[in-house]
Parts: structure tokens; C-alpha cells; sequence
């Protein structure tokens, strides 16, 4: 493995501990309410944290104290919880245990750790050379073919699916934290 890779490994590595941390942390506050999210919902709360990014970067001022840092966290903690929502049914109970809930977050980013990784070898790392800017506008517009998607309800003729769609927001996201440099 390059060294370049090695370095996004661990960097990952570092910004998803954070997140989960957070996660679980507010899994034993709150437990699993976020069950009750329809897929829609979870789709909307991405895209409020997204649009405050993006309203944060223009402006440069937040009136409510909290920064950027904290809405690129709760995009990955959303699309974790968005992506677990698909594989569970209606006759799953709302709440979950914190010892399921733990190993299906681990899955899903190891999952998404491994499709960014077959993707930055195709694309050569190009994150690296991004603006934040970009992959905040890059989630924006994930977020905009996801509530197509959900409006045209799942059927698409020749994208990805949501699920992939949730993937590369939660990648996005780990690199804006990478940048932003999140330990």
C-alpha cells in the first residue's frame, strides 16, 4: 500500500472514531429513536446539516456557536443510521439494542471504507486536491438524486441506488474532516 494510502487509512480511521464515538454516545442517551425516521426524513436531515455547511462557508459566521466540524460529523452519523434503515423492516422493533446497534455502524463503515478505497485507486486520491466547498456542493448534489430517487419510489433506469448514494456523502463528509483536520 502507498504511503499516501497508508496515510487516508489512518486518517479515516481517526475521523470515523470520533463519529462513532458521538454515535454511541447518543445511542445510550437517546437509544434507537431514530428508528422512527422514514427514509425521507433521514434523507432531509442530511440535507439540513449540508445546507448549513454550505450557508456557514458563505457567510463565514455562525450565530449559533457551532461550526462546520460538528454538521460534516452528523452527515456521517445520518448516513450510517439512513443505510442501517434500509436493511431493517417495519416488523423490526424501534428499539434496538446497543449491542446490535454497535456492530451494524462498524459494518456499514467498513463497507464504505472499502468502496472508498477501490474508488481512490481509481481516482488517484483526487479529494486531496478538492476545496471543502466542492465536496460539501458533491453532497448537496447526492442529497438532490437521493429525494429523486425516494420520489420516484426506488425506480431508477441507470444510477447506483441510495445506498451507494449514502456511501459516497459519508466519504465526502470523512474528507471534509480529513481537511478540516478532525482528530
Amino acid at each position: 500500500m502507498a504511503l499516501t494510502q497508508t496515510n487516508t487509512a489512518t486518517e479515516f480511521d481517526d475521523v470515523i472514531a470520533v463519529c462513532r464515538s458521538l454515535f454511541l454516545k447518543k445511542t445510550k442517551d437517546y437509544g434507537t429513536a431514530w428508528r422512527i425516521l422514514r427514509p425521507s426524513s433521514i434523507t432531509d436531515q442530511i440535507f439540513i446539516k449540508a445546507q448549513r455547511i454550505r450557508t456557514l462557508e458563505e457567510k463565514k459566521v455562525s450565530l449559533v456557536g457551532e461550526g462546520i466540524t460538528s454538521e460534516y460529523i452528523g452527515i456521517v452519523n445520518y448516513c450510517v443510521i439512513a443505510m442501517i434503515q434500509l436493511e431493517l423492516t417495519e416488523k423490526d422493533p424501534n428499539e434496538l439494542s446497543f449491542d446490535f446497534v454497535k456492530p451494524l455502524f462498524d459494518a456499514k463503515i467498513q463497507e464504505t471504507k472499502d468502496l472508498m478505497f477501490a474508488k481512490n485507486h481509481d481516482y488517484g486520491e483526487a479529494w486531496r486536491d478538492m476545496r471543502i466547498s466542492s465536496l460539501t456542493d458533491l453532497i448537496l448534489m447526492k442529497i438532490f438524486r437521493v429525494k429523486q430517487i425516494e420520489d420516484n419510489e426506488g425506480q431508477t433506469l441507470a444510477s447506483e441506488g441510495v445506498n451507494a448514494n449514502y456511501q459516497d456523502m459519508l466519504n465526502y463528509s470523512v474528507f471534509a474532516l480529513i481537511k478540516l483536520g478532525i482528530k
